[in-house]
């Protein structure tokens, strides 16, 4: 796959084996991956990276998954964030979801969905950007008065 077309992924968990293992396997099918192992870094790398998708652990010590989602989306709304967990509930799945996860997946994760969910949040992230796109072209045409 095409390097400059290939989705770029930041995992953030802060089970190391964990991540290593997942990220060969998704770059075995061609994403780009980034692994980080805790949310200070993956907000930190959100500062300098540009991803399409973040797929997060909610438990994690010092910032959980969820204090990582929203200030993901709060710095920059258009990275897309699948929330993974190993000791979910529904109440767990209901506030990552509210706090703007586009997916809400339990571990041990099928890795076939996981590349099916990363694909749709992309097409989502990419649907977004283009609207985005759109309306700052319609305000520049409608600012000008030709």
């Amino acid at each position: 796959m095409n390097s400059q077309l290939a989705t770029k992924v930041m995992l953030v968990d802060d089970e190391k084996d964990f991540i290593e293992i997942l990220s060969q396997r998704l770059e075995t099918r061609g994403l780009k991956v980034i692994a980080v192992t805790s949310g200070e870094e993956a907000l930190a790398m959100t500062d300098d990276q540009n991803f399409d998708v973040a797929v997060v652990d909610i438990a994690m010590p010092g910032i959980n998954g969820i204090e990582t989602l929203k200030q993901i989306k709060e710095k920059r709304p258009d990275i897309e964030v699948i929330m993974l967990t190993g000791q979910g509930t529904i109440q767990s799945g209901i506030e990552a979801m509210k706090h703007g996860a586009i997916d809400y997946l339990e571990k041990p994760v099928d890795l076939t969905i996981l590349m099916e969910k990363i694909r749709l949040a992309k097409q989502q992230r990419i649907l977004m950007l283009e609207k985005k796109s759109a309306n700052e072209v319609r305000n520049i045409l409608k600012s000008k008065s030709w």
